[in-house]
């Protein structure tokens, strides 16, 4: 095997490798992205049943369901013109309750209903993720809501 083509073999598989190892990593990162969506894109269809996402808006009021004894938790989230219902098992955040604004990380089932997996409540009166504050701000603009 002459000098140039013991070369060319090193380069082909250096290439190969790093064509796999950026293939590895492209797949890890898209199988760790959770987009977000807000209940009127979920409405629409934007999202299918079992992918993982982001769910954002307000909670609902008067649709917080619990059962006592029971982990389970139900509830609505809206960006006051679509709303999504929620199911959730396990400890809420100290800050949830109805009026406030919340980002649930979950998948929309065959049902439509939404699963989550966490969820965040805003920490404090002036925080809102920013993805949350502009779906509420087109909710409010095309319902007419205003605060």
């Amino acid at each position: 095997m002459t000098p140039r083509r013991r070369r060319l073999f090193w380069v082909l598989g250096i290439l190969a490798g790093i064509a796999i190892a950026g293939a590895l990593a492209l797949q890890a990162f898209r199988s760790n992205v959770m987009f977000f969506f807000d209940p009127t894109q979920v409405v629409a269809g934007e999202v299918k049943a079992g992918q993982r996402f982001r769910l954002g808006g307000m909670v609902e009021k008067g649709s917080l369901l619990r059962q006592s004894g029971q982990l389970e938790v139900r509830f609505a989230v809206t960006d006051f013109k679509s709303t999504v219902k929620v199911r959730y098992t396990g400890v809420l955040p100290d800050l949830f309750r109805e009026g406030a604004g919340v980002v649930a990380h979950g998948r929309l089932n065959a049902e439509g209903e939404f699963i989550a997996d966490e969820v965040l409540a805003k920490h404090d009166e002036k925080y809102m993720p920013p993805e949350v504050t502009r779906s509420l701000k087109k909710g409010e603009s095309r319902s007419g809501v205003t605060e």
